[in-house]
């Protein structure tokens, strides 16, 4: 495996890959988005999607709804998802941020002040919050979760390990200020290490970075 440069790897992935269609949600509305972003923590797509699917069939579609649905409703609805409980108390907190703050998100430019107001909501951290303004508020922010962390070590010769605004910072630094390559980027990591970057040791196309 060569080291790339953060363009240069982008540019390979989109190649190998081509376009992610990301966030992988199936209506597209921004609360969905919003939604899938609480309930993935800790959690498989494959799992969130079944929540998603009990909240839809339990008539949750909107922040509205989840503030007003009964807690063993909501808990229910979302058991797939684990950790139920929880993360029941954190939708309900993120759903009164996006009944309040949906406008202000969808038209403000400055994103640092909307990060740090979503991180002040219970139950979102920094990837919570940057997946929600990137994906459904498309505000330009370059979100880091585990996979981007394994590529960066393997690919990037850059600390998997240091902080994450500071890795953040690698990304935004060496971009254009483009919030589709940040999507795209985002989506092309996650393609990369399901397929061939695993956790465990890499496969052909990884390799053959």
């Amino acid at each position: 495996m060569s080291v790339h440069s953060i363009p240069a790897l982008y540019q390979r992935l989109f190649a190998h890959f081509g376009p992610q269609h990301w966030w992988p949600c199936r209506s597209g509305q921004r609360w969905e988005i919003v939604a899938g972003a609480i309930l993935t923590q800790n959690c498989a797509w494959t799992n969130v999607e079944k929540a998603l699917d009990g909240l839809e069939n339990a008539g949750l579609l909107d922040a509205t709804a989840i503030l007003a649905a009964p807690e063993a409703a909501l808990r229910q609805a979302i058991r797939p998802a684990g950790f139920y409980v929880q993360k029941a108390r954190y939708l309900r907190a993120v759903a009164q941020f996006f009944r309040e703050h949906e406008a202000e998100c969808l038209r403000s430019h400055d994103t640092p002040a909307l990060r740090e107001q979503l991180l002040a909501v219970p139950g979102v951290g920094r990837e919570t919050a940057d997946s929600i303004l990137l994906y459904a508020f498309r505000q330009p922010l370059f979100v880091i979760d585990a996979y981007t962390r394994r590529i960066a070590t393997r690919h990037l010769g850059l600390d998997g390990q240091m902080p994450y605004d500071e890795l953040q910072r690698q990304f935004l630094t060496a971009l254009p200020r483009d919030i589709q390559i940040y999507n795209e980027y985002h989506a092309l990591i996650v393609a990369l290490a399901k397929e061939s970057c695993r956790k465990g040791g890499c496969g052909a196309f990884c390799q053959a970075l």
